[in-house]
């Protein structure tokens, strides 16, 4: 099944308590150090220690700062260090992705072109390190998919290299536009810049409603420096696979059409289809004043909501489309190859705790072995069946 983590911003969410947490949650200390090996030139250590919160063990990380360096530094420096540090490619390009989002985020909120912004506090060694570790975390843990409730971005002002900022400060709203979030929080920066782009480029933000059922194998928390009175300031993190069989995230799409050509809803099903759902369906319906219609459906996993409902969209005439979290119970499914008169065919067994529920031949099989020996479907499904049950399954 699918592996998932899942981050749960319980004080905040920053590049050091991701790191931290990933830490705390078993990732090997040796692998990530190996990972940034390519970054040593620029001259750190990082540190990482148990530390606590309102009771809650964890792991705090420090990135200790070696020699001297500059406080500034532009995308182009940024970009160089990071092409330079002998992440795996895809890790490389999303370090590089993170630091963009921050910089299209400085420069919109500044009044400046992108080449131009020069990154402060997340331009440093530390918040550089952060983001290149924080990718060769996903690496080691096989990118899985990320999960995040929205999270609360904290309240009043913080002091920055600007000077005197409200919080959220202008830039994590930047980056965090059509992501959702919760109003209030802490008091203090809950969500910092490089959080904020960890979750934008890594996460899939939204309600834990629609997040699949998960079987939790690790847990770590990152422990944050500042102190909050109202809540311990961790980010939770929860690896683990999603959870086989009832409620295993599927969703049911659907909208009605009254004013749309058979021909499109026949395209929509189909490309429905090929967009991932599992199933897609159309059925006849009468709407408001009495006009005929159809119902377009389709039952999809989680993360393929989005690209079904945007083949809805695009492909017939509809506005919108309905969409409601629904649970199913399985049967053990298997596809059993028996031979016939007219050639191999495949036969699909349904079980329950291991007992035979159901079998039926696969139709396209039965059909191909139809057409090229001339005979009836029907005579090659009733042999596929005969085989099956005369090899005593």
């Amino acid at each position: 099944m699918p592996r998932i983590l899942l981050l749960e911003p319980v004080g905040g969410m920053a590049g050091d308590m991701f790191v931290a947490a990933a830490l705390d949650a078993g990732v090997p200390r040796a692998a990530l150090d190996e990972a940034l090996a390519g970054l040593r030139p620029i001259g750190f250590r990082l540190l990482a220690t148990r530390a606590e919160a309102s009771g809650i063990a964890g792991t705090r990380v420090e990135v200790l700062v070696e020699g001297a360096h500059m406080k500034e530094r532009g995308l182009p420096e940024i970009r160089e260090i990071v092409a330079g540090s002998g992440l795996s490619p895809r890790s490389r390009a999303t370090a590089l992705a993170v630091f963009e989002r921050i910089g299209r985020a400085e420069a919109k909120v500044h009044g400046v072109p992108l080449e131009r912004v020069h990154f402060h506090e997340v331009g440093a060694v530390d918040a550089i390190v952060d983001v290149c570790a924080a990718a060769a975390v996903m690496e080691i843990l096989g990118w899985p998919r990320v999960l995040c409730p929205p999270p609360e971005l904290g309240q009043g002002f913080v002091n920055m290299a600007h000077g005197r900022l409200p919080v959220p400060p202008p830039a994590v709203v930047e980056i965090l536009k059509g992501i959702p979030v919760r109003p209030g929080g802490p008091p203090g920066e809950a969500v910092t810049p490089t959080g904020a782009a960890l979750l934008a480029e890594l996460a899939e933000v939204g309600d834990p409603s629609g997040f699949p059922a998960l079987v939790a194998e690790q847990v770590g928390y990152g422990v944050g420096t500042v102190r909050w009175p109202d809540r311990p300031n961790v980010l939770r993190m929860t690896l683990g696979a999603e959870a086989e069989g009832r409620g295993a995230g599927l969703w049911v799409l659907e909208t009605n059409l009254d004013d749309c050509p058979g021909q499109l809803i026949a395209r929509a099903i189909e490309a429905s289809l090929a967009a991932g759902a599992r199933d897609a369906w159309a059925a006849p319906l009468t709407m408001k004043k009495g006009r005929p219609g159809f119902l377009l459906g389709a039952l999809v996993e989680a993360d393929r909501r989005e690209a079904v409902a945007r083949v809805f969209l695009e492909e017939t005439t509809t506005l919108g489309v309905r969409l409601h979290r629904v649970e199913r119970i399985e049967l053990e499914r298997e596809l059993v190859p028996v031979r016939t008169a007219w050639g191999e065919v495949r036969v699909k067994v349904g079980r329950r705790a291991g007992a035979e529920v159901g079998v039926h031949p696969e139709y396209d099989d039965c059909l191909a072995r139809a057409k090229e020996h001339g005979v009836p479907v029907r005579e090659v499904m009733a042999a596929a069946l005969t085989a099956w049950r005369t090899r005593g399954g």
